[in-house]
């Protein structure tokens, strides 16, 4: 779940989830997100004490603020993810490639990559896991795919998703956050397929990650109960 509290302000609370009023811990499942195009140094120091306080899971940043959340968050629990080929994922796979590379030389724990959605939609779907799966071999980190959802109708989500953890992804994220937000539906959707995904003759349990339009007291937890 991707959840950007820094305009707010807020310490994110827990939640009851069951009927004996048993409240669960929502901040190791938050990847704290500043990915504003005008985002500062201060900016960037401020999500990450923020990350530090609450204990999220990750800060995510543009790669060129890697160096500094790293630096900043030097042995303390929040990793640092940075995205690749954001937000369109129409780059290039070489530029792709460079931005993973780069990011990681920085000292990036996490990879959030935008998959080429013209690649899924036109069936060149060879193209797309041999992307996917480049990165992931180059890296050697967990890799994210950013399926974007809210532009892909529900056989090509499920294909997306099928493609991308064929390709070695470890999380299947529901979008951007630029072309509209997460819907329970799709969560539930990509839970399914990652529950069954199968690598070989070895079952694997892969992650999802909800992005955009999560208000905290509404849905965070029904977010978070589907992972």
């Amino acid at each position: 779940m991707t959840t950007d509290y820094s305009s707010q302000g807020i310490k994110p609370p827990s939640f009851p989830v069951n009927s004996a009023n048993v409240a669960v811990d929502i901040a190791p499942f938050i990847d704290h997100t500043l990915l504003a195009p005008a985002a500062t140094r201060d900016h960037i120091l401020k999500i990450c004490d923020e990350a530090d306080r609450y204990q999220f899971a990750t800060v995510c940043v543009y790669p060129a603020h890697v160096s500094l959340a790293v630096e900043h968050l030097h042995n303390k629990k929040p990793g640092v993810c940075t995205v690749i080929g954001f937000p369109s994922g129409a780059t290039t796979s070489q530029v792709k490639l460079y931005e993973a590379r780069e990011a990681i030389e920085n000292g990036a724990d996490e990879l959030d990559v935008v998959i080429n959605l013209g690649w899924l939609k036109m069936g060149e779907t060879n193209l797309l896991h041999k992307e996917m799966a480049e990165i992931v071999e180059l890296t050697g980190k967990p890799v994210k795919a950013i399926l974007e959802t809210t532009l892909l109708t529900t056989a090509e989500k499920r294909l997306a998703a099928e493609v991308c953890l064929d390709a070695g992804v470890v999380f299947l994220k529901t979008s951007t956050g630029w072309q509209g937000g997460a819907t329970v539906d799709d969560v539930k959707l990509l839970s399914s397929v990652a529950g069954n995904s199968v690598t070989g003759q070895k079952e694997q349990r892969v992650g999802n990650k909800a992005t955009g339009g999560i208000s905290p007291r509404q849905q965070a937890i029904v977010h978070s109960r589907n992972p």
